[in-house]
């Protein structure tokens, strides 16, 4: 920069001896060089002068023209959904739909990122065969093992050369549970004084490979399994010291959890304030300026270290929409003093591989697993606890009997000897009967991720045991917190900052001999894994979206015309979505509702037992929390109904008459359909192909009679 400096002064030096005139050329520029043109002045650079300027607005159009590339992209996706699938039409009867070829033609052309992820199809195919008799779309979780892998004869084992391979019980159904009485703080301390010294059990090589899957640090989390998605949020809730709270607890569900309500009625009980988030209507978005209201209310002492205004439960996307939520919220709420639950349970495979987790690090995270897609909903919930927030719980007796469990071998007889069982050390000890027992009262929450109904896709494992026993006795084998351990404050404990028990414990892990780690083989992690975030995600958005248009293409047929194609006059639509329709973020879940030629919802109980009888297993679930702006005011009455009683739960419904005048107890019932990370264009096909036949005015009769006939329980003489 000095030398052009220097350069250019004796240029100016130059020009003044010279008087002016070595200027020549009309066009020259005054204070130019001598025989310097309009052109080597642009050339110049000197601080100040054009080229600088035009640096920077180069880098400015840079900038801005990647900022609209990546919006273009989104556009144009919507755009793509939105009008070039289906152009123009309007179907009014089942038989004038397009054959599948003529559709997924459309379709990969609209989307041609669908078909870059070829390798799903492929592993599907030779893994997960049992998906194209039965359209599988009630499962929300993750999937361990495929189908293949669960009907082998071999041991699915893997170990380097210098680890021993596993034994010879990790085959099929590879695994069960076993109840553990113990409170979460302290499971979480033991797991992690003793984890190394456990390395050889099944317990902690599954969930290794689960937490190396999901790509959750085990230096910075524990993960503690539980019996199901319910469990997990109670036990949450009775561990966590809401009594230091001055506001409680909130959560953000725009449907009806029996996982949340669980979580509410503990908090309630314990004296904190529950709220939760309403959602706008039709889209179903959060009301962002109520729950910016809610998470800054309450107070929040500074001085005192530690303290909390309560627990914020926060899901990635809505199980029964498909509505996405932005990670700002979680941010939010840590920032005005909220310990955040991220609900993962209704999140895909990989959907934890996002940025946005990755830097905000929720204090609790609840995923939900099980066996195999499509055919076995048997599995187990894990309850992620960062260490650094094991301050926020407490011990607690109740906590104890509510559903921590033990990863254990699969019982089978042939392989055992005579009165073994496992025990903690990976081995078997002589008492068998708490393998499959639970606390009494939960024997239905193996299956409970109930909205309102639920149904899960193939035969049951036989594994899964629908006789569970009552609280056995505890044996020596399970640890358990007694009463000599902590302070009992009516059913609570406080426990000490350290423990003389707990650091001997760290001492002789220390000073052990490191044992061998064995790792096993989960096939359907492993296919998560190589399909990746983006491929899954990309997969996924395309189906939803083209299901979407597609479902809104069904329309009843006008009265003044017995067109059965498309046509400019036709009657109202058949099928009505709520929710985001087409959309760029929306998520892999579908809530809709089917209407007759008379404008009449179809039962949605009605459609799911239908669709199961057409080989597609769907859901049901309860819309709630909606809030109507003026301008859909009219909608309210259309559209929100009562929730119906059942005679069990009619005490609740008394205690809780206030809420119901307040309109917690109001909202819209529809049937829900999930995408899997496997579910393919067949997928959404065949159930749009299922929901055209109700265009048919006597769908419902005819299989009502049709089921009649086949069912019948009387003879007629």
């Amino acid at each position: 920069m000095l030398v052009l400096i220097n350069k250019y002064i004796r240029s100016s030096k130059d020009e003044d001896r010279a008087g002016g005139g070595s200027r020549k050329g009309g066009n020259q520029q005054p204070g130019m060089p001598p025989g310097s043109s309009n052109n080597d002045h642009h050339n110049m650079c000197i601080p100040g002068c054009v080229p600088v300027r035009a640096a920077k607005r180069a880098a400015t159009t840079t900038v801005t023209t990647t900022t609209t590339t990546a919006r273009a992209s989104r556009h144009n996706f919507v755009k793509a959904a939105a009008s070039g699938l289906l152009a123009g039409a309007h179907f009014t009867n089942h038989e004038s739909l397009p054959s599948l070829p003529d559709a997924y033609a459309e379709f990969a052309a609209a989307f041609p990122q669908y078909g870059a992820v070829a390798r799903a199809d492929a592993v599907r195919g030779a893994e997960y065969g049992h998906l194209d008799r039965h359209v599988c779309l009630d499962y929300t979780g993750i999937n361990l093992f495929s189908h293949a892998q669960m009907n082998a004869s071999l041991p699915s084992t893997s170990s380097s050369s210098s680890v021993p391979s596993a034994p010879a019980w990790w085959q099929p159904p590879f695994f069960d549970i076993a109840y553990k009485s113990t409170s979460l703080r302290t499971q979480v301390q033991q797991c992690g004084a003793s984890g190394r010294g456990s390395a050889a059990a099944i317990g902690p090589a599954v969930t290794r490979r689960i937490m190396a899957s999901l790509k959750i640090p085990e230096d910075e989390y524990t993960m503690v399994p539980t019996a199901n998605r319910t469990t997990a949020f109670r036990l949450l809730a009775e561990s966590y010291s809401f009594s230091s709270s001055s506001s409680g607890g909130g959560g953000v569900y725009d449907y009806e959890s029996e996982a949340a309500a669980a979580l509410s009625a503990v908090a309630r009980r314990r004296g904190a304030d529950v709220a939760s988030a309403t959602f706008a209507w039709p889209s179903m978005r959060i009301h962002a300026a109520d729950l910016r209201k809610k998470l800054s209310k309450g107070r929040r002492r500074r001085s005192n270290k530690g303290y909390h205004r309560g627990l914020f439960v926060f899901p990635l996307a809505s199980r029964m929409t498909g509505a996405r939520y932005p990670y700002l919220w979680m941010s939010a709420a840590q920032e005005r003093g909220w310990h955040v639950a991220l609900d993962a349970c209704a999140s895909g495979s990989k959907d934890l591989d996002t940025l946005g987790v990755s830097l905000l690090r929720p204090d609790f995270i609840v995923c939900n697993f099980f066996k195999v897609f499509g055919e076995n909903p048997s599995g187990f919930a894990g309850l992620f606890v960062k260490k650094s927030s094991l301050p926020a719980l407490e011990r607690s007796v109740v906590a104890r009997s509510i559903g921590v469990v033990t990863i254990v071998p699969a019982r089978r007889w042939s392989l055992l000897p005579s009165s073994t069982t496992y025990n903690d050390d990976g081995g078997y000890s002589t008492e068998f009967d708490h393998s499959q027992s639970f606390p009494k009262g939960d024997a239905n929450e193996e299956f409970d991720d109930v909205d309102t109904s639920v149904s899960f896709s193939g035969p049951l494992s036989a594994t899964v045991s629908r006789n569970l026993q009552p609280d056995p006795p505890v044996s020596d084998e399970i640890r358990e917190v007694h009463d000599d351990d902590a302070v009992q404050n009516n059913g609570r404990s406080v426990e000490p900052e350290e423990s003389a028990a707990a650091a001997a414990i760290e001492d002789e892990t220390e000073e052990a001999s490191p044992t061998p780690i064995v790792s096993v083989e989960c096939r359907g992690l492993d296919h998560a894994d190589a399909l990746g975030l983006v491929g899954i995600g990309n997969r996924l958005r395309c189906v939803s979206n083209w299901l979407v248009v597609a479902l809104q293409k069904l329309r009843h047929p006008s009265s003044s015309s017995s067109s059965s194609t498309t046509t400019d006059h036709h009657g109202h639509a058949l099928v009505r979505v709520y929710g985001p329709r087409v959309k760029f973020e929306r998520g892999p879940s579908l809530a809709f509702n089917v209407f007759d030629w008379k404008g009449e919802r179809v039962a949605p109980p009605l459609v799911q037992k239908l669709a199961d009888r057409h080989a597609i297993a769907l859901t049901c679930g309860f819309l709630r929390n909606i809030w109507f702006a003026d301008k859909y005011e009219a909608d309210r009455a259309l559209v929100l109904e009562r929730r119906p009683v059942v005679p069990e739960h009619a005490a609740a419904a008394a205690v809780n008459k206030r809420k119901n005048a307040a309109g917690d107890d109001v909202g819209v019932f529809v049937v829900n359909a999930s995408l899997g990370f496997l579910s393919n264009f067949d997928d959404a096909y065949r159930l749009w192909a299922f929901v055209a036949k109700f265009l048919d005015a006597d769908f419902v009769e005819k299989e009502r009679w049709r089921y009649t006939a086949l069912n019948q329980r009387t003879v007629e003489v």
